[in-house]
């Protein structure tokens, strides 16, 4: 155990070692701050959840209202160097009604399996985790250009998702839930190398690369909810069959 122990001790300090060596002090203190700001978003989203969850505060509709209007004002608000803690409170609003309009699919979850709601939330904490920590040691810029191939993708997810509220069709949902998984993972990888890019050319707006993060994050957890729960009813369906 002692030498587990140790052996994980001294990758972890080599993994450092080398984040220490390949980024500059500015650049890991700026990640820190993305991430602190990150964490904090979440649960702010996991707060909004609960209570819309416990009905002790749902805001309804107009979470997504709100949520629509503070990601507008985040957008044509931009960092002045001064609005930093306005900035930082909308995100965390952002974060809230986020969680508000999850409630719903939460609750309904719970009924079915609240077990799905834990292998979500792991599945999509150890895949950001990962694609962060492979984006920031990979070679710098390497997936930059990803960025016009996934946007061009989200396209024609929307484009298809118009079409489907017409013809309504099963398999065109699940393949943009799969599809919409893996786009947000590589999401990940490059917002992540986007914000050390950025952030070398001068550009430290700690709210905003936040938020980009919390978008990957949130649709990749939203998307892996809606999988897991489709495929635990289609189980309980066959169960009431053979009985």
């Amino acid at each position: 155990m002692a030498d587990t122990a140790q052996y994980i001790n001294e990758r972890f300090q080599r993994f450092m070692h080398g984040i220490g060596e390949r980024y500059e002090p500015f650049i890991r203190q700026h990640l820190s701050k993305v991430y602190m700001v990150l964490a904090s978003t979440t649960a702010a989203s996991a707060v909004g959840a609960l209570l819309q969850m416990r009905g002790t505060f749902d805001l309804g509709m107009l979470a997504a209202i709100a949520s629509l209007v503070l990601v507008l004002g985040l957008h044509f608000y931009k960092d002045d160097g001064k609005n930093y803690y306005t900035r930082l409170g909308m995100l965390y609003a952002f974060g809230f009604c986020s969680g508000q309009t999850l409630g719903p699919l939460l609750d309904y979850i719970c009924s079915i399996n609240p077990a799905i709601i834990l292998t979500a939330l792991t599945g999509t904490f150890v895949t950001f985790g990962s694609l962060s920590l492979a984006a920031l040691l990979a070679e710098q810029g390497k997936y930059l250009y990803l960025g016009g191939m996934l946007v061009s993708v989200i396209n024609c997810m929307a484009l298809l998702s118009l079409f489907n509220m017409i013809f309504k069709s099963y398999f065109v949902q699940i393949t943009q839930l799969y599809v919409g998984v893996f786009v947000m993972a590589a999401f990940i990888v490059y917002d992540t190398q986007n914000i050390v890019d950025k952030c070398r050319l001068g550009n430290r707006d700690v709210v905003q690369h936040a938020l980009d993060l919390f978008f990957d994050v949130l649709s990749m957890f939203r998307r892996l909810l809606i999988i897991l729960t489709q495929k635990e009813e289609q189980k309980q369906n066959d169960r009431r069959k053979k009985k």
